[in-house]
């Protein structure tokens, strides 16, 4: 399994354009063959930062991503889009725990 986890700081007066644009390539991404989770989300402290959380079955999978129209189409617009350094980090692993609950759930196991 691959994860990778990037944040990029975008222009806030281009807001709208990037919502657009990360829309698209969230919705692509989520379809692909070997993509086990696609989600962008803004930054609490920051609403101009953007984060995605990518995870893969496989190396090969996320390569095959970066080949996709929308992620080349989303990568040729950041030099227009990004204000800053783009982080991004990654690592593989053999075992992921996903686990479901509810706030009920949640609240009861501090007692």
């Amino acid at each position: 399994m691959l994860v990778i986890h990037t944040t990029i700081p975008f222009d806030s007066a281009r807001r709208e354009e990037v919502m657009e644009l990360v829309s698209g390539l969230v919705e692509c991404s989520k379809t692909e063959d070997g993509t086990v989770r696609y989600r962008a989300m803004i930054d609490i402290d920051d609403p101009s930062v953007m984060r995605f959380f990518e995870q893969y079955e496989d190396a090969a999978a996320a390569e095959t991503h970066t080949k996709s129209v929308q992620y080349r189409r989303f990568v040729k617009s950041l030099p227009d889009l990004v204000d800053g350094k783009i982080e991004t980090i990654q690592f593989e692993t053999d075992e992921i725990a996903c686990t479901e609950f509810t706030a009920s759930d949640a609240a009861a196991a501090l007692d």
